[in-house]
């Protein structure tokens, strides 16, 4: 297949990404053509600081081809200027991706219509730019004393109601903005960036093995599939051939990861509803999860599991049996509990119709995984782009539901614990012999000037990192870009003509990460 560039493009390809180097005059354009005429996906975009070495900042635009198992990556420069033309009229996905630009950039995307700070509050000076190349990241601005300004609806009756940052209870910090119309909520804004820690910076400055550990804590209840991400990213640069055993591994680790959480999730929503039996039971089966990592790897939550070239953690024959069999015991007790919840009309009543999103407003915004699939988004990048030893394992048909509601957020949670049980159990009874790592004789060095992207479908939904490679083969940018950041601008149209007390249950149903969000 031919993709549609501009006439004026520098086309190269490796391995499975096609890059286009664009003139900025064709730009849009050429990004329209990838979406309207190829029927790509928008995946991402970002910025590398290049005025060292090329006068300027380069934009990158990265597309997905699931047909192809592949991607497709646009570029241009900013050559003497800060402003491009603004993508998100046309493609609505890339919306709050300008907006990011523009604030940790100081770039500008002429035709944007709201540039509000993203992530950074109003106490950070609004020319300061910490992603830019030649931003210390000790330093400590002074702070100052803007205001951010929430949208406001106007009209007879129209009152608010401010939510947080600080919660009642130990989820991350998060302000809430409830426009209502009597009960019925008519806008809802969520204000994030409460737990911004400087991720990307820290990418550029620690050593290699310390930025395989930064990725485990970009969010850390998905810790094994972030690393995975980072080290498989690593991998294409260093040329390293992973063993069979190891792709395999990493599968068993990934599932395990997605069925804690999974497991915790479908737990929370039915305790969100007051259905407390089930809401027991999911912290149970997670807790057990939690626990059978531990004993395997040493950790409750896989980290410290993925290197470069493998994984550190083997499992031993007496490991095996013990897998299986927990895995079995799983099953039955989490069918047993679904069977029950399946006929409680409370709970199904309180999920039904609460917290719709539309396919329509789900594709215009590029909703991922769960919450994507829910809305009737056939997408998994296991199958789409598959990796690790996912290429191997047959998951069957991507679980869709239509409703896009609580309930069928739930049911997508369901169906998946079932698909990861079972997928678990297949990979186990048939894992290669041979080595969990490649040999480490001798240092990664990794290619010059290059880029990698690598996708892994955490639990949420696809996790994807752009990582370049600086002129002496140093990593000098890292975008992680979890689900969470996409999906959260779907929660507004979530709660839409909703009332207050179900907003809990929405969000839970959609269970982001603030922290994979703020970076």
């Amino acid at each position: 297949m031919t993709y549609s560039f501009s006439k004026n493009s520098k086309i190269t390809e490796s391995g499975a990404v096609t890059m286009a180097e664009v003139p900025l005059t064709d730009i849009i354009q050429s990004a329209i053509d990838l979406v309207e005429k190829d029927q790509l996906v928008f995946k991402l975009m970002t910025a590398t600081d290049e005025r060292a070495t090329k006068n300027g900042f380069k934009l990158w635009y990265i597309f997905g081809d699931a047909s192809k198992h592949s991607f497709v990556v646009l570029s241009t420069i900013l050559l003497d200027t800060t402003k491009f033309p603004a993508l998100s009229p046309f493609v609505h996905a890339a919306w709050n991706y300008e907006r990011r630009l523009h604030t940790f950039f100081g770039l500008i995307p002429v035709g944007h219509s709201d540039l509000r700070p993203l992530i950074l509050h109003e106490n950070w000076p609004e020319d300061i730019f910490p992603l830019r190349q030649d931003f210390d990241y000790q330093t400590k601005p002074e702070r100052v004393k803007n205001t951010y300004t929430f949208h406001k609806v106007t009209g007879e009756g129209i009152y608010e109601i401010p939510v947080g940052p600080i919660h009642a209870g130990i989820i991350e910090p998060g302000h809430f903005r409830f426009s209502m119309a009597g009960e019925s909520i008519v806008r809802l804004e969520a204000r994030l960036g409460f737990t911004h820690k400087g991720s990307e910076k820290l990418f550029e400055v620690l050593p290699l093995d310390e930025q395989v550990h930064l990725s485990e804590k970009i969010s850390g209840d998905s810790s094994f599939s972030h690393s995975l991400a980072f080290c498989q990213a690593l991998e294409q640069f260093g040329e390293v051939v992973v063993p069979a055993r190891a792709l395999s591994l990493r599968v068993v680790y990934a599932e395990l990861e997605r069925l804690a959480n999974h497991f915790g999730d479908i737990g929370g929503i039915m305790m969100d509803t007051g259905f407390n039996f089930g809401g027991a039971q999911g912290a149970r089966l997670r807790e057990m999860v939690l626990r059978l990592n531990e004993q395997l790897t040493g950790s409750r939550f896989l980290r410290g599991v993925n290197t470069i070239g493998g994984v550190t953690q083997d499992l031993m024959p007496e490991q095996l049996s013990q897998l299986r069999r927990e895995i079995a015991s799983l099953e039955k007790d989490f069918v047993e509990i679904i069977d029950v919840a399946k006929n409680s009309t409370s709970l199904i009543n309180r999920m039904k119709g609460t917290g719709v999103l539309t396919n329509d407003v789900a594709v215009n915004m590029g909703i991922l995984g769960v919450a994507g699939r829910a809305s009737g988004i056939a997408q998994d990048t296991r199958q789409d782009y598959p990796y690790a030893g996912y290429e191997a394992v047959s998951l069957g048909e991507v679980p869709v539901e239509s409703a896009g509601d609580v309930q069928a957020r739930f049911q997508i949670r369901v169906q998946e614990v079932l698909v990861s049980l079972h997928c678990i159990t297949a990979v186990v009874q048939t894992l290669p012999a041979g080595k969990s790592r490649a040999d480490a004789t001798e240092p990664v060095v990794l290619k010059k000037n290059a880029l990698a992207l690598s996708a892994v479908e955490g639990w949420r939904g696809e996790i994807l990192y752009f990582v370049t490679t600086d002129d002496k083969g140093r990593v000098n940018r890292v975008f992680p870009r979890d689900p969470s950041f996409v999906n959260w601008s779907a929660l507004p149209s979530a709660g839409f003509d909703n009332v207050i007390p179900d907003f809990p249950l929405i969000n839970k149903s959609f269970s982001l990460s603030y922290s994979g969000n703020d970076l």
